[in-house]
């Protein structure tokens, strides 16, 4: 069957996604059986972050040079070789016996997870030429990332109390080696440039040297501060090694990133907006469930439940409404329209009380946060819309890494501020709940703020892909493959 007909493209858009659905599923299941890995193998308080800090610094830090990758040896080998990493990786953490074993499978998965990552819309845009197919096909992908999300909460739980944490890994064996199988057969082959056409050594070390400093410095800023020495220090070095790859990709003759990527105003406005927008949306993803657990009392399944609402109204607005207003009204209108119900979703979660009721205080934030649903299928469009063919498995890594840096900003700036105002408050003799409801209130405040700016950055930068360059050429794609 020829990958370009519709039965094999859409066995290949049920390969991508469910690879997408792995590495959510994975990043979202393993916060929920932390106090169980802590008890058997023995971690330190600060030794169990990185668990999930090992992930974020191989993740975030190779997503560029993956992508970049991804155009010059062909897409499809690197999916396959990060979804063997990762399936690879997770039998190592399942059958971890101790801390240091544990950490360095997950740095290994985010590894896999950033090959595979790194290409998939690389690959998607490339099967999905026409406006209205890829509208539903990233629709369909951008589902599959909020159900992986509510999943994995659930899933996590769930798995942890009835057998052990070491299931949330080997849950991960039969989904990766079904996803290779399929993969082989499904996904076109792409020749890519070769190595001699963007082979920048130089570059690569610097900018991942960059983000992982720079990945690192953020996740250690809750226990340093903003203004200490150590995370100055890390910060600047960060910024120097990101500062060098640029001038690198400037001068060098053969980039790793070429800098034409970002003259493109939807390439340079949406991943802007997507910062922003995911930074905001840690807000929602992360301190609703601490202010449930820690404020109304709820345990880990049941907020878990408690979230479902929100991910089933996400999930069912990019699977069966996006395509459909993206097609009609256009993918800047949505994504505006989306903004301003997760502006509405913020604004109502800076009131919620110390005693809240779930139905009038938190249902209708679980409703409202159904905006994600339009604005990141809409901004994903808008985002590798203005890419070359040639560069669109660079332009999904760059959109891959945006969010990872937005999510790293959220975590750092929006959870300072909740645990800096909440001991605040406790000085001056505010209860407990009421104090960590005051912190959370102002974290809610500045995540809206956030997306008022993303909201008028979106206005002013983006514009529909029909208005932006001229088409591009479709990428060559070897049906031998």
């Amino acid at each position: 069957m020829s990958p370009t007909a519709p039965r094999s493209r859409a066995l290949a858009l049920t390969v991508l996604s469910a690879a997408m659905l792995m590495t959510v599923l994975d990043g979202s299941i393993v916060t929920v059986a932390m106090p169980a890995i802590q008890r058997d193998l023995g971690f330190s308080p600060a030794g169990l972050s990185w668990t999930v800090n090992a992930y974020l610094l191989a993740f975030g830090g190779l997503l560029l040079l993956a992508g970049r990758l991804g155009d010059l040896i062909g897409r499809k080998v690197v999916f396959l070789a990060g979804n063997a990493v990762f399936t690879a990786a997770s039998f190592l953490a399942a059958a971890a016996t101790g801390p240091g074993v544990l950490i360095a499978a997950r740095f290994l998965q985010g590894v896999g997870s950033a090959m595979a990552s790194a290409v998939t819309l690389g690959i998607l845009v490339t099967l999905f030429t026409g406006a209205e197919e890829r509208a539903k096909a990233i629709g369909v992908f951008s589902f599959t990332g909020a159900a992986g999300a509510s999943i994995g909460q659930v899933l996590g739980g769930v798995l942890t109390d009835a057998l052990s944490w070491h299931w949330i890994f080997f849950i991960n064996l039969p989904v990766g080696l079904a996803t290779i199988a399929a993969a082989i057969r499904a996904l076109p082959g792409d020749r890519g440039a070769g190595l001699s056409g963007g082979a920048d050594v130089i570059g690569a070390v610097l900018v991942t040297g960059g983000l992982m400093l720079g990945i690192y410095t953020v996740v250690k800023v809750e226990q340093y501060g903003w203004l200490a020495a150590h995370t100055l220090g890390l910060g600047a070095a960060s910024l120097a090694l990101l500062a060098a790859f640029v001038w690198r990709q400037a001068t060098a003759r053969t980039p790793l990133m070429p800098l034409r990527i970002f003259s493109s105003r939807n390439v340079s406005g949406a991943n802007l907006v997507q910062i922003l927008t995911l930074s905001a949306m840690f807000a929602f993803q992360i301190l609703v469930a601490l202010y449930m657990q820690k404020v109304l009392g709820y345990g880990a399944l049941e907020t878990g439940l408690a979230m479902l609402p929100a991910a089933l109204a996400i999930g069912g607005v990019s699977l069966f409404v996006s395509a459909r207003l993206n097609t009609r009204f256009g993918e800047r209108a949505v994504l505006l329209a989306g903004l301003a119900l997760l502006l509405a979703a913020m604004g109502w979660l800076t009131r919620v009380p110390v005693r809240a009721d779930y139905v009038t205080d938190l249902l209708p934030v679980m409703l409202l946060i159904a905006g994600g649903g339009l604005v990141l299928p809409a901004l994903t469009s808008l985002g590798m819309s203005g890419a070359r063919a040639d560069d669109a498995g660079l332009a999904s890594g760059l959109f891959n890494t945006t969010q990872q840096i937005g999510m790293a900003f959220g975590v750092a700036v929006l959870s300072t501020l909740a645990a800096t105002r909440t001991e605040r408050l406790l000085a001056e003799g505010q209860g407990q709940a009421a104090a960590l409801t005051g912190g959370y209130h102002l974290a809610f405040a500045t995540a809206a703020a956030l997306l008022v700016a993303a909201f008028t950055l979106a206005f002013l930068l983006l514009r529909q892909p029909e208005q932006d360059a001229a088409a591009r050429p479709a990428a060559r794609l070897d049906p031998a493959a």
